[in-house]
């Protein structure tokens, strides 16, 4: 049955109230019949893009360089199939897959270690299985802070370097983490005269520069990150305020918010015609205030207020019920608005760090319960291009004004600022990142409403525009030829070819 607007409105008011429960960490993404084989594999959502659950025969958890030596050489040896796993399994893509059932997986769960933090350099020292949560809080001790990140903090150093994960910026060095790196070790297959295992460790500027531009967004088929050193920068204060405003000149001011503010990012409702300004700068640390920014996104969440959403959800597409998404989205985005986007600094995932409580509450994408399910198209195009995508999605709005009130729902169209960087699968020049999350039905046979919209607005972001795609996230469709966008790609092939020349990371 229909809800009420009162209804839906009472349903959101329901959820937030719930949203500051104590939390359910989600579980392990690996499962072994025996022991450490027999095993298969997801992502935290708990299916990947083909609806496929991935096998492998055996899987390792080194603790130690040493470990990840050893693990390394004896499957080079055996001329196995391998490939990495991180502790949450956070992207979309089947890049943790190995070919076949006779592949090892390597967890990093418990290369979890920081190193070494050398506050007068600046600089910190952590294995590939740190995540990102630990990685602020570690810096933070000795006053120190990583400028950029993504939002979730759930992602470890290596799955993050792995994808290219970014925060949003056009200023300095940059948005994506990669671009912080300034050392890497990095385990890789051998011959048998090195034992069948090789520790390569890679500077930037140094001997093996352009292996370094090769490693630091490899997709995992160089070998398994070992240790990474950033440079930091002593902490500092920001100052954000949100503004809402038409989207009537949204064409023009995308391209120019992110120079007047360093780490601006947009959040467009389409449908409402309505966009979310985040003017986010340094300020003094005499600057009063104290906040925390917890996105409301990422909190742990009453499994039963999660399942009445997806209920909810569920039975306005199965009605084609656009106006009642309409509805939805608007209620949606009037909540985290006026909430202000869970700010009360880099990142957040408040429902990763709580006790198991038997699945009361959960991350919101949850698999374990009746959650959200949602497909994410995230695709970078540059400046210069941006704003005729921009004018392209008004068009279609304009033609049929509620085919996007479903992203309403999931909070718009986020858009944050990417910068060009020399990694060779990086981004090739400064760019605007357009992340789109929306309703995916459990029935692979069943179509969205309005699946033609959104996939019109895909297909031009990647085909029309050239975009590229975030190598984390993204349906099949957003990779299609994605290997001819890089201008180094040669390049990249010949640092795999040297380091993997058997190809043992590499899959499908």
């Amino acid at each position: 049955m229909l809800l009420s607007r009162p209804m839906l409105l009472l349903q959101w008011v329901f959820l937030i109230a719930l949203a500051t429960v104590n939390g359910n960490p989600p579980e392990e993404p690996i499962k072994c019949s025996t022991n450490f084989t027999n095993c298969t594999i997801t992502n935290y959502y708990g299916t990947f893009p083909d609806h496929s659950i991935c096998q492998a025969a055996e899987v390792t958890y080194p603790s130690s360089e040493d470990e990840l030596v050893s693990v390394v050489a004896y499957a080079t040896h055996a001329n196995r199939k391998m490939r990495v796993a991180t502790r949450y399994s956070h992207s979309i893509p089947k890049l943790v897959c190995p070919d076949g059932n006779d592949g090892l997986i390597i967890s990093t769960e418990n290369l979890n270690r920081v190193i070494e933090i050398n506050q007068e350099k600046m600089l910190i020292t952590i294995e590939s299985g740190v995540t990102l949560e630990q990685l602020i809080n570690e810096a933070a001790k000795s006053g120190l802070a990583l400028p950029n990140s993504p939002y979730w903090w759930g992602l470890t150093i290596g799955g993050l370097l792995g994808t290219g994960a970014h925060g949003s910026t056009l200023w300095a060095e940059g948005s994506a983490v990669h671009d912080y790196v300034v050392r890497m070790r990095i385990v890789t297959p051998g011959s048998a005269g090195d034992g069948y295992a090789n520790i390569r460790t890679l500077e930037e500027n140094g001997d093996f520069d352009n292996d370094m531009k090769a490693a630091k967004v490899s997709l995992g088929v160089l070998g398994v990150i070992s240790q990474v050193t950033l440079k930091l920068q002593p902490m500092f204060k920001r100052s954000v305020t949100l503004v809402t405003r038409s989207d009537t000149d949204l064409s023009n001011q995308a391209a120019i918010f992110g120079r007047q503010h360093e780490f601006a990012d947009i959040a467009w409702y389409p449908s409402q015609k309505q966009v979310v300004y985040r003017i986010d700068d340094r300020v003094s640390s005499n600057i009063p205030g104290d906040g925390l920014w917890d996105n409301l996104g990422f909190r742990a969440v009453a499994s039963v207020a999660l399942a009445i959403l997806r209920s909810t959800e569920d039975d306005l597409e199965a009605k084609g019920d656009a106006a009642g998404k309409c509805i939805n989205g608007k209620l949606t985005s009037t909540v985290l608005i006026n909430s202000a986007y869970g700010l009360t600094n880099d990142a957040s995932g408040g429902c990763l760090n709580d006790p198991k409580d038997a699945e009361i509450t959960a991350c919101p994408w949850d698999p374990r319960v009746n959650g959200l399910f949602f497909h994410q198209t995230t695709v970078s195009i540059v400046i210069s291009k941006a704003k005729y995508f921009i004018q392209d999605i008004q068009k279609l709005v304009s033609i049929a004004p509620e085919s996007l009130c479903g992203i309403d729902m999931y909070n718009g169209i986020l858009m944050r600022y990417v910068t060009g960087s020399d990694a060779y699968l990086g981004k090739q020049e400064d760019s605007l990142d357009f992340d789109f999350t929306y309703y995916r039905s459990k029935d692979p046979k069943m179509p969205r409403l309005f699946e033609d919209v959104l996939e019109e607005i895909e297909q031009m972001a990647v085909f029309k525009y050239g975009g590229l795609p975030h190598w984390g996230k993204n349906r099949n469709v957003a990779f299609i030829g994605v290997i001819k966008k890089y201008k180094n790609v040669r390049e990249f092939l010949e640092v795999k070819e040297k380091y993997d020349p058997l190809g043992l990371f590499s899959s499908e």
